[in-house]
């Protein structure tokens, strides 16, 4: 099977699903970036052997971030610089999900409803962390939008430690051990949160209504939909290290809606993955999608131009960092240590991270490969 399936299937579909659709340009931009990665399409630079003289040519990347093959150095650059960020204590994983109804505004307002994600997700545990504990804490928010299946399912991963700065400043308060915060209340905050920012949208013209709801009561059944949905955020105390829970994080930074090995078969009827069935205890089951199916359900989580995905709060915001997060590390008597990769070349980075030399010529075994540079 080929080792790039999704590339394959943009390559030989592509062209018909974009004569059938109207894509945005950042969704044309990804599609063609993915289409041309490591490809003679992006051009190439070669190296040659200072020892024997030996030639191998290495494809352009299209860096992408919603391209499958171009994540993997991201995350781990990600992971370092993050471990030396993330104070060294327990943590607690809370999800923020957008009930389904949403999923229509979702499809034309991507960047507004997703800020609206994040800015409520925030807002319900602030204000909890500061009614509950008397704390002020901080968070890792990162937005997934993807389920299982590729379908819509836009949700917040927060990783938040389990304790914070009293509001003096000058103590580092540990939650209890059977208790961090109600999840009821969080939800019900979160809930109020957003649909005050959703209507407070629809009222100041930003909010694009979908067809079937423009000649509808807009904020009479947003509010009946919102009333009848239970809203659950889950809160999972973990008890993995923080390194570890950084590392497991980092799985969830980079990636993409759906990786290339999760791709069985592929042929011009059909594409065949795999895929956890949670509503059958995380089973893992197959699923077969018409490949312009495929490719709709993959552009539905290609994200807005310069949109961040991953933000910080509290404690951990980029304000915060030389002065709160520094007090921290002194209050729990740790030190704050410098990431080990940076700085490093990517050659350098991947015989960090590997213990690899990738510049030893494959062919002789004893000179390097050097990058040729044509005479001028």
């Amino acid at each position: 099977m080929d080792t790039n399936p999704i590339q394959s299937i943009f390559l030989h579909h592509g062209k018909v699903f974009r004569e059938k659709n109207n894509l945005s340009a950042v969704q044309f931009k990804a599609m063609q970036a993915i289409e041309k990665c490591s490809s003679p399409r992006l051009g190439f630079h070669s190296f040659t052997c200072d020892h024997c003289g030996h030639t191998e040519i290495a494809y352009n990347s299209c860096r992408n971030r919603h391209c499958p093959q171009c994540q993997w150095l991201k995350q781990e650059i990600w992971v370092d610089k993050v471990k030396s960020q993330l104070l060294p204590v327990k943590y607690v994983h809370l999800v923020f999900t957008l009930p389904e109804f949403l999923n229509e505004f979702v499809l034309i307002n991507h960047q507004l409803i997703y800020d609206i994600l994040f800015e409520a997700s925030w807002h319900a545990l602030h204000k909890c962390a500061a009614s509950y504990l008397g704390i002020q804490t901080g968070a890792l928010s990162v937005l997934h939008t993807w389920g299982q299946n590729l379908s819509l399912h836009p949700h917040i991963h927060m990783l938040v430690p389990a304790g914070g700065l009293d509001s003096d400043g000058m103590q580092w308060i540990v939650s209890p051990k059977k208790f961090f915060l109600p999840v009821k209340a969080l939800s019900k905050i979160f809930r109020a949160r957003v649909m005050f920012l959703l209507l407070d949208s629809q009222f100041n013209g930003s909010l694009k209504l979908p067809e079937i709801w423009k000649d509808r009561n807009v904020v009479k059944e947003l509010k009946a939909h919102a009333n009848a949905k239970q809203w659950v955020v889950h809160l999972e105390k973990t008890k993995l290290s923080p390194v570890k829970i950084i590392e497991y994080l980092g799985r969830y930074i980079q990636r993409v809606v759906i990786s290339n090995h999760r791709i069985k078969s592929v042929d011009e009827d059909k594409v065949c993955f795999t895929y956890k069935d949670y509503a059958d205890k995380g089973r893992r089951k197959q699923m077969e999608l018409a490949p312009l199916e495929f490719i709709r359900r993959f552009m539905l989580h290609i994200l807005p131009e310069r949109f961040c995905k991953v933000r910080y709060y509290g404690i951990f915001s980029i304000r915060n960092r030389n002065t709160k997060l520094l007090l921290c590390f002194t209050l729990i008597d740790k030190v704050q240590l410098p990431p080990r990769l940076a700085g490093l070349t990517m050659i350098q980075i991947l015989e960090q991270l590997t213990g690899k030399d990738y510049s030893l010529c494959p062919c002789c075994k004893t000179g390097h490969m050097q990058r040729y540079k044509p005479p001028e």
